[in-house]
C-alpha cells in the first residue's frame, strides 16, 4: 500500500513537472524552427544570432527561468560558436551601464548602513503625507523632477530606489506587499519614462541628439526638443503610470503611527562622509558635458571609496551580501545581446526589409509617421533601445523621400519608439531598479506592456495631433 502510494506521488511530481516545463519546452523548439527557417534568407550566423535573441528574450519575459541563466548561456554559447568575438560578447562587463548598476548596489548598501536612508525618509513623510494615493502621485512627480537635475537614467535610480525602499519600510509595507512594490514603480517608472522627452536625460537622446549633430549639422534645441515630446509624452505617461499602478498594485494607506520617525537633531560623522562622497560623485556625473569621463568610472570610483574598509560606509561583509551578481550577469547579458545583434547586421537587415514591406501611402502623414514609429519600434525590440537612433538616423533622408515627409519628422519619430519600452530587458534603469527595490520581472513587466499598450492606443495619437498643431506633420 506504501508502495502504490510513494509511486503514485512520483507520478504526480513528475506530471507536475512536466506542466511547468512545457513552455521551456515550446520555447526551445520555436527556437530551432526559427533558426532553420531563418537560414532560407540569413547566414548562419545571422540566423544563429535571431535564435539567440528570440530564446533569451523569450526567457526573460516569461521568467521561467532566472533571468541571470540566459545570458550565461548567451555566453557559453556564443564564444563556444565563435558567433561574435569576445570583446563584442562579453561588451556588457566593459559598459559603463554595468559599473553604473554595480555603484548603485554599493551606494544603496552604504545608504542603509550609514542610516542616511532613515534622515531622508524622515523629510519625505512630511512631503508625501499618509494617503497612499497621494504617496504614489508625489513619488512619481518628484522622480520625473530628478529627470531635469541629473542625466543619467541609472544615476537617479540609484539615488531614489534606496530611499522610496526605506520609505516603504517605515510606512509599513512589507517585502511582498502591494504599497511597496507600487512606492518603488512609481519612482522607477516615474523617473525613467517622461525622461525620454527630457533631451540630456536618457542615453538614447542623448545619442540621437549627437548623431543629429555629426550627420546632419544640426543641434537640436533643449526647448525645442522638451516642447515637441513633454506635453503629452512626458506628463501622459506619468498619468500612465501612476494610474496603471494605483489599479495593478492597490493598498491601505499606510499607518499613521509607522511614519513616526524619530529625526536625530545632528548627522553622523559616516552621514556627512557619505553625503560628501555621493555629492561629489553627482557633481561628476552633472558636469560630464565638461570632463567627458563616462559615469560609470565615476560611480565604480565612488564605490571604492564606499568600500574602502576604514571608510566604515559599508559593512564587512557588503561585497559578499549586498552585491546582487544575479542581475550583474543579466544586465551584462543584454548589453552583451544587443552588442552581439549590431555585430551581426540583423538590426540593418530588419530595417531595410521593413521598410520595403511597409505600405507607406503618399500623402498620407499620420499613416506614415505611425509606419514609421511602427518599424523603429521593432528595432527597439531586436537591439535595444539606443539602437533605434544608431540605427534609423543615418536612413532618415532615405525615409524622408520614401514617406514624404520633413527628415525633422521622420528623426523625431524616434522618440516615439524609444520612449515605449515593451519589456524590462530594454532598459538598464530597470534592471537597476528592480535590482536595488528586489522587484519581480512579472511586476515591472506587467507595467511595461500595460504602459506600452495604452501609449500606442492613446499617448501616439494624441502626440501626432499634437505635431500637427505645432506644424511638424
Amino acid at each position: 500500500m506504501s508502495q502504490n502510494t510513494e509511486s503514485s506521488i512520483m507520478k504526480n511530481s513528475l506530471k507536475t513537472r512536466l506542466k511547468q516545463s512545457w513552455p521551456l519546452y515550446g520555447i526551445i523548439m520555436a527556437t530551432v524552427i526559427l533558426v532553420t527557417i531563418s537560414h532560407g534568407y540569413l547566414s548562419w550566423q545571422q540566423s544563429l544570432t535571431a535564435g539567440l535573441l528570440f530564446v533569451c528574450i523569450a526567457l526573460w519575459a516569461t521568467s521561467l527561468v532566472p533571468a541571470y541563466l540566459p545570458a550565461l548561456g548567451l555566453f557559453a554559447f556564443t564564444t563556444a560558436t565563435q558567433l561574435a568575438p569576445n570583446q563584442v560578447t562579453f561588451a556588457g562587463f566593459h559598459s559603463s551601464t554595468f559599473w553604473l548598476l554595480f555603484s548603485g548596489m554599493v551606494f544603496g548598501a552604504a545608504i542603509k548602513h550609514t542610516g542616511l536612508n532613515k534622515r531622508a525618509t524622515f523629510l519625505l513623510t512630511r512631503i508625501l503625507g499618509n494617503s497612499y494615493r497621494g504617496t504614489i502621485i508625489k513619488i512619481a512627480l518628484f522622480a520625473m523632477a530628478l529627470a531635469f537635475l541629473i542625466p543619467s537614467g541609472v544615476g537617479r535610480v540609484v539615488l531614489i530606489i534606496p530611499i522610496v525602499a526605506s520609505l516603504a519600510d517605515h510606512f509599513g509595507y512589507g517585502e511582498k506587499a502591494n504599497g511597496r512594490t507600487g512606492m518603488l514603480l512609481a519612482a522607477a517608472f516615474g523617473t525613467f519614462l517622461p525622461a525620454f522627452t527630457i533631451l540630456p536625460a536618457n542615453a538614447p537622446n542623448m545619442l540621437l541628439a549627437g548623431m543629429l549633430e555629426a550627420l546632419y549639422d544640426s543641434p537640436v534645441s533643449y526647448w525645442q526638443y522638451l516642447i515637441l515630446h513633454f506635453p503629452v509624452l512626458g506628463l501622459g505617461k506619468l498619468v500612465l503610470i501612476t494610474s496603471i499602478i494605483l489599479w495593478l498594485f492597490p493598498d491601505q494607506d499606510p499607518d499613521k503611527n509607522l511614519t513616526k520617525i524619530d529625526q536625530q537633531s545632528t548627522m553622523t560623522k559616516l552621514e556627512k562622509s557619505l553625503l560628501w562622497v555621493l555629492c561629489v560623485c553627482f557633481a561628476f556625473w552633472f558636469t560630464d558635458a565638461i570632463h567627458h569621463i563616462s559615469p560609470g568610472w565615476i560611480g565604480l570610483i565612488a564605490a571604492i571609496v564606499c568600500l574602502w574598509p576604514k571608510s566604515g560606509l559599508t559593512s564587512k561583509e557588503c561585497i559578499d551580501k549586498d552585491i546582487q551578481y544575479g542581475t550583474l550577469f543579466f544586465a551584462a547579458g543584454v548589453i552583451g545581446l544587443s552588442a552581439i545583434t549590431a555585430y551581426s547586421g540583423l538590426g540593418d537587415i530588419l530595417v531595410n526589409k521593413l521598410t520595403s514591406a511597409v505600405p507607406f501611402e503618399s500623402g498620407a502623414a499620420f499613416v506614415n509617421i505611425s509606419l514609421l514609429t511602427f518599424v523603429s519600434t521593432c528595432v527597439a525590440v531586436v537591439t535595444n533601445l539606443t539602437g533605434v537612433p544608431a540605427i534609423m538616423t543615418p536612413m532618415a533622408e532615405h525615409l524622408a523621400e520614401i514617406t514624404g515627409l520633413s527628415t525633422h519628422a521622420v528623426l523625431m519619430s524616434q522618440v516615439l519608439a524609444f520612449s515605449n519600452v515593451l519589456l524590462p530587458y530594454q532598459a538598464p534603469p530597470l534592471i537597476t531598479a528592480m535590482a536595488l527595490g528586489r522587484l519581480s520581472i512579472s511586476a515591472v513587466s506587467k507595467v511595461c506592456l500595460l504602459i506600452f499598450m495604452l501609449t500606442c492606443l492613446i499617448l501616439l495619437p494624441l502626440n501626432l495631433l499634437w505635431w500637427q498643431f505645432l506644424g511638424i506633420i
